[in-house]
C-alpha cells in the first residue's frame, strides 16, 4: 500500500509517499481500496505542528476516503464485499488502502462517485452540526458564513438555503461569481472590508442569528458583537493560528490572546441573550451512531439533488505537498482531493 507521511513538522514538502505491506482487516472492520481522500484545513495544521489532535509525527493525516470494500474482518456480514463506500477515518485516510471499523462506513448511493464520497464526511457532518444539530437555523433566519468558498462554506450554504435562510458569505472577491451561482444572497470581500460593518450594513444594524467561524481570534470578537438577540455563533476552527506554511509560535499565541475570553461568560450571555458553542468532529468518535443519523439525513437531501459536494481539485499522491499549497494559497473553491 502507498501513504503520504508526514515526516516533521515544516512546509508542504515534508509530505512523503512511502510504501508498507497492506494491512488486513481486524475484528468488526472493512478494509477499503481507496479512490479519493479528502483535504482539510486539520491536515494543514497538523503537518505544522499546531494540531493538538495529532498522533506523534511520523503519521499520516486524513479524515475520509471514497472507495470499494475489498476485505472484511470476522464479524462483518460478507455483503460488504466489493460494496461502493465513503467513510470517515481516525487519521490515515492519505493511503490507497485502510482498514475502517464498519461503524464509520457507509454505502455510496449508486449516482455518488468515489470522488463525491470521499467529499462528503468532514465537511457535511460539520455543517449539519454548525447549522442543524447546534445551530437550530430557521427559514427567514440569516447566517453569516465565513469562508464560504470552502468545503464548509458550500455545504453550509446549500443546507441553510433548503432551510430557507438568508446567507451572508465572505470571500475573496474571485470566488463572488461561483457563490452567487449557489445561492449566497450577499457576499463580502474580506480582504477589502470589515465585515463586522459590512454586516451590520447589510442587515439593517439587526445583526445575524447565526455565524459559522473556523476564524478565530478577533474574528469571534466581531462576530459575538454583531449577533442578533438569540444570535448563536458556531466556532469550528482557528485557521488565523496558521500563518505562513511553517508553525509560528509567536503568530499562534498572538491569535489564541485575541480570543474573546471575557466576553463569552456567563452575565455576559444572559444579558445579551446570545450564545456561543464549538464543534470539533475529531471529537465525536465515541458518537459514531448519532453521526449515522445524520448520515440518513443528509443522504435524503443527496437524493432529492439539495446537496451536492463541489471538488475543485484533484492531486496524485505524488502531488500531495501542492495539494496542500493549493489549500493554503486559498486558491479552493470548494474540496480538494488526494488520488492513489
Amino acid at each position: 500500500m502507498r501513504q503520504i507521511w508526514i515526516t516533521k513538522a515544516g512546509p508542504p514538502e515534508v509530505l512523503q509517499v512511502k510504501e508498507i505491506a497492506d494491512p488486513s482487516p481486524g475484528n468488526g472492520e472493512l478494509r477499503i481500496r481507496v479512490e479519493a481522500t479528502g483535504v482539510n484545513f486539520a491536515d494543514i495544521m497538523g503537518r505544522m505542528g499546531l494540531y493538538p489532535d495529532l498522533p506523534p509525527i511520523p503519521v499520516v493525516v486524513g479524515y475520509e476516503v471514497g472507495g470499494s470494500v475489498d476485505a472484511i474482518g470476522s464479524g462483518v456480514d460478507a455483503s460488504w464485499l466489493g460494496k461502493n463506500v465513503f467513510a470517515l477515518t481516525r487519521f490515515g485516510g492519505y493511503s490507497d488502502v485502510i482498514c475502517v471499523p464498519q461503524a464509520q462506513v457507509f454505502e455510496r448511493p449508486a449516482d455518488m462517485s468515489a470522488e463525491e464520497g470521499a467529499a462528503l464526511p468532514v465537511n457535511y457532518f460539520t455543517a449539519w452540526q454548525l447549522i442543524v444539530v447546534m445551530g437550530g437555523l430557521r427559514a427567514g433566519e440569516t447566517v453569516l458564513v465565513h469562508s464560504a468558498g470552502g468545503g464548509v462554506g458550500i455545504a453550509a450554504t446549500q443546507i441553510a438555503k433548503h432551510i430557507g435562510a438568508t446567507v451572508i458569505g465572505t470571500a475573496s472577491k474571485s470566488k463572488h461569481e461561483f457563490l452567487r451561482g449557489i445561492g449566497v444572497d450577499m457576499l463580502i470581500d474580506y480582504r477589502t472590508e470589515d465585515f463586522e460593518k459590512r454586516t451590520m450594513e447589510l442587515t439593517g444594524g439587526r445583526g445575524v442569528e447565526l455565524i459559522l467561524d473556523a476564524v478565530g481570534g478577533d474574528s469571534f470578537k466581531k462576530g459575538f458583537r454583531i449577533l442578533a438577540p438569540t444570535g448563536r455563533l458556531g466556532m469550528f476552527g482557528m485557521s488565523a493560528a496558521a500563518t505562513g506554511k511553517e508553525r509560528n509560535l509567536v503568530s499562534a499565541l498572538k491569535t489564541i490572546a485575541s480570543m474573546p475570553w471575557l466576553q463569552f461568560n456567563p452575565p455576559a450571555l444572559l444579558n445579551a441573550n446570545k450564545g456561543v458553542f464549538g464543534v470539533n468532529l475529531g471529537h465525536l468518535w465515541d458518537q459514531i451512531p448519532r453521526i449515522r443519523g445524520w448520515v440518513d439525513d443528509l443522504l435524503a437531501l443527496w437524493s432529492q439533488g439539495v446537496i451536492r459536494p463541489h471538488v475543485d481539485k484533484v492531486f496524485p499522491f505524488a502531488e500531495a505537498a501542492a495539494a496542500h499549497h493549493y489549500m493554503q494559497d486559498r486558491k479552493n473553491i470548494g474540496k480538494i482531493l488526494l488520488r492513489p
